[in-house]
């Protein structure tokens, strides 16, 4: 993707003033190391004081004041708008995040798989909905186990049929499942047809035994990228309409309405002008990403400034004798090849590519504004912040270039 000169220039000098290199020697403390200075720090780990230039690389990086700064935007506009944020924690798969959002008014995590509720419960995280239905009877059977010691648990379904397979098996274990309808927005993805038809099972499941209705989900992924801010917020009310409809028919019919949750990080600040609707389920605005700084915002139409870019990817220089061009040692492995490719921050007039598996490459332009050594450490503005984080056991939470946590992805791989 070619980005207009504005919109590359500020997207490379995001966070300029703490672009990261430094000089050979490092110490490049490995993750096990750096594990086992958290392990003695204490619950708090809140002293480690590693610089973070002495991380062994590649290594996944989050700065602890915009990570503070996009929680506190978040709130303060669902607080604004009179609803609530479900964040998704497919986006870090990490519980000492899931717990910051909770504790900054969160009204609940959201999940994609149950491997990845359970690994949030196994942390503590108790107010769980999963977006994915279950249909298999091993992940029923998972899923109904989980709500036996999680009562906050809910779970989606989009059938008649698998409606009848959960409340025979919540019937099973002797719980009472919560559950939520999937409505489709019109993707075909996943989920049932809204009006009619999506009705037809909130009562169905309003009737079985072993059920319990708590409303309606309704996640319109199509439009959460859509370059430029009025024409994402035309298409989002657009396609939320029907799911709207449905739930004023639900209301109609005495059911339970206390869930429509739906949206995300694109559309936050939109999805509370449709009728009914309770809570966003917004992932990639811990992080950032460069996928969703490109997609502009209400008060820019380049750049989607609303959420500062807080993960970042460290990587060490491993060759610079070419002319225009340096090699990294974070490749596809490291960074995905997911497009637009990753950002190198802080820095202007330089591209970068990690279509090689153990290598990157650094590119430079005419306008470069410097050049790197061998064993230089830069820092990356990830492509796609949820597969980056599933690549990785650990992040680093640094606060003014200063390790203060180490935070393990409990839920890598966790994708059954």
């Amino acid at each position: 993707m070619t980005m207009p000169l504005s919109r590359r220039h500020f997207l490379q000098a995001a966070g300029a003033g703490a672009a990261v290199w430094v000089p050979a020697p490092v110490k490049g403390y490995s993750g096990a190391e750096m594990s086992a200075f958290a392990a003695q720090a204490g619950p708090a780990l809140s002293s480690l004081g590693v610089s973070v230039r002495d991380l062994d690389t590649p290594a996944l990086v989050v700065d602890l004041d915009a990570l503070d700064a996009n929680l506190a935007t978040m709130q303060r506009t669902m607080e604004r708008n009179g609803i609530g944020s479900r964040p998704h924690a497919k986006t870090h798969k990490c519980p000492a995040i899931a717990r910051r959002q909770l504790e900054t008014g969160s009204v609940g995590i959201c999940v994609a798989k149950v491997s990845e509720a359970e690994a949030l419960f196994e942390h503590g995280i108790d107010r769980l909905l999963m977006t994915t239905s279950n249909v298999t009877p091993f992940k029923i059977r998972r899923a109904m186990h989980l709500r036996k010691w999680c009562p906050a648990f809910v779970q989606a379904t989009d059938t008649a049929a698998n409606a009848r397979d959960l409340s025979e098996a919540a019937e099973a274990a002797g719980v009472v499942a919560d559950v939520v309808v999937d409505v489709d927005p019109g993707g075909h993805r996943t989920g049932i047809t809204p009006g009619e038809p999506a009705l037809a099972l909130a009562q169905l499941v309003d009737r079985l035994p072993g059920l319990r209705l708590r409303g309606i989900l309704c996640y319109d992924g199509g439009s959460q990228h859509v370059t430029g801010f009025e024409a994402r917020q035309a298409q989002t009310l657009d396609r939320l309409a029907a799911a709207a409809d449905t739930c004023e028919r639900m209301v109609r019919s005495g059911l339970s309405t206390e869930i429509f949750s739906g949206g995300g990080t694109g559309t936050y600040n939109i999805d509370h002008q449709t009728p009914g609707f309770t809570d966003v389920q917004v992932g990639s605005y811990v992080f950032m990403d460069a996928q969703y700084l490109g997609i502009g915002g209400a008060d820019d139409p380049e750049v989607y400034r609303d959420f500062q870019p807080a993960l970042t990817i460290l990587t060490t220089v491993l060759n610079a004798q070419y002319e225009g061009r340096a090699t990294t040692d974070a490749g596809a492995k490291a960074c995905t090849i997911n497009r637009p490719w990753s950002i190198v921050k802080g820095e202007q007039g330089m591209s970068y590519t990690s279509g090689s598996d153990e290598f990157g490459s650094i590119r430079y332009g005419d306008d470069a504004s410097r050049t790197y050594a061998v064993g230089d450490k830069l820092e990356l503005i990830v492509s796609h912040c949820d597969p980056v984080v599933n690549l990785y056991d650990r992040m680093y939470a640094v606060r003014g270039g200063i390790v203060e946590a180490v935070w393990e992805i409990a839920a890598r791989g966790r994708s059954t």
